[in-house]
């Protein structure tokens, strides 16, 4: 069994989409009409996506706090310094659990920690 793709119920898909494409970086994989009111995203270019999920009028989206996304990054310095330069708020950190990891999390649109992580394997 492999994992395919993690689903996520978003308030708005422009600004989810947006923030996906312009500050992860993912590519839109495929965008379509689900239904009345339904919109599907599915982004990335690998084997795992993340699905975005949009029902009119759904805007009430409850995301758990004790769950999260993380991505790798060749520097949390510049990847931080991109972030404030888009307006983004660092929501926790930088942290460094051992001297190979660093990271730290910023919330998506609809409030989903998004994770940072810069590993050196030394």
């Amino acid at each position: 069994m492999k994992f395919c793709w993690s689903t996520l119920h978003v308030k708005s898909m422009p600004d989810s989409l947006a923030f996906y494409q312009e500050v992860i970086g993912l590519k839109i994989e495929r965008l379509f009409k689900a239904g009345p009111g339904m919109e599907i995203a599915f982004l990335g270019d690998g084997e795992t996506k993340i699905e975005l999920i949009s029902v009119d009028g759904n805007e009430n989206i409850e995301v758990g706090k004790d769950i999260s996304w993380g991505f790798e990054t060749e520097s949390v310095d510049n990847m931080m310094d991109f972030l404030r330069d888009k307006g983004i708020a660092i929501h926790e950190g930088p942290f460094q659990p051992n001297p190979n990891t660093r990271f730290f999390y910023i919330l998506d649109p609809n409030g989903l920690k998004i994770q940072f992580v810069e590993s050196s394997n030394q």
